[in-house]
């Protein structure tokens, strides 16, 4: 969940992940008629100069003398309008499989685990993992995720993008950082793609997750998670280094989604 903008040749920005859920929830507390309105200023609030964008985009580029782990992780990835978050037509196309684990026990912070030592069960790992962060409503349940479940060197409850987006959430919707009963968030992971591995140990996933979430109103989005994912004793945790360059959030099944790369997601 990378809070990373993006800027298209044509001056379009991309939102990061933390801006897309704190747009979500201005969407849910007005009337759901607005909607197209409150996405169009919040467009042109989030505006960055071309110049950045660029600079962002050439950061983010791998460099020779980058390990092979870093050069898969900073490697960019398709981008997509602001708007292909929003829920859209989905396509009549199929997108492909992505076959995923269940998880066969509970680890630290209650997240789900045992998968297995594939890219697939990395995957399923991290999908867990932002589930559990996310649908907790607050600081404190985001902070007791990522601190269990980062390797050292890692991204940490001050770091993480997921602590960033839950902030924006909570800042939007006008609650403290204990979140309220009132706030409903409910995350499915749709769809995902494996950016790719090294060794066995390593591999950058992505998922892309549809959020729902409800304080006076409901409004859906989707929000996309690229993630280091390394083998640490007999699980998958958050790699250490920088976060992935991030994928774009597209609505699940549409025609954008499938040209991103995404797969549907089907746990077996």
């Amino acid at each position: 969940m990378r809070r990373r903008p993006d800027v298209h040749g044509s001056g379009t920005p991309e939102w990061s992940p933390a801006y897309l859920l704190a747009t979500l929830v201005v969407s849910a507390v007005v009337a759901m008629a607005v909607l197209a309105g409150l996405v169009l200023a919040v467009v042109g609030g989030l505006t960055e100069e071309p110049d950045e964008g660029n600079a962002a985009r050439r950061a983010a580029a791998p460099a020779p003398d980058m390990s092979r782990q870093d050069a898969l992780a900073a490697a960019p990835m398709p981008t997509a309008d602001p708007h292909d978050a929003l829920p859209g037509p989905v396509s009549n196309q199929a997108a492909g499989v992505l076959e995923l684990p269940r998880a066969t026990g509970v680890g630290p912070a209650d997240v789900p685990t045992g998968f297995p030592r594939t890219p697939e069960g990395a995957l399923a790992q991290l999908a867990a993992i932002d589930v559990t962060a996310m649908q907790s409503g607050s600081m404190d349940g985001v902070r007791r995720v990522i601190a269990d479940w980062a390797a050292p060197s890692g991204p940490t409850p001050e770091t993480w993008s997921g602590v960033d987006g839950m902030a924006s959430l909570l800042s939007a919707a006008g609650l403290s950082g204990a979140g309220s009963p009132q706030l409903a968030i409910v995350v499915r992971p749709v769809m995902g793609l494996i950016k790719g591995t090294v060794g066995e140990d390593f591999a950058v996933v992505c998922v892309n997750f549809e959020f729902t979430v409800t304080v006076e109103q409901t409004a859906r989005i989707a929000i996309a998670d690229c993630q280091r994912m390394a083998w640490v004793g007999d699980r998958w945790v958050i790699g250490p280094g920088e976060e992935p360059a991030p994928a774009p959030s597209v609505w699940p099944g549409t025609e954008a989604a499938i040209a991103a790369g995404y797969r549907d997601l089907r746990y077996v």
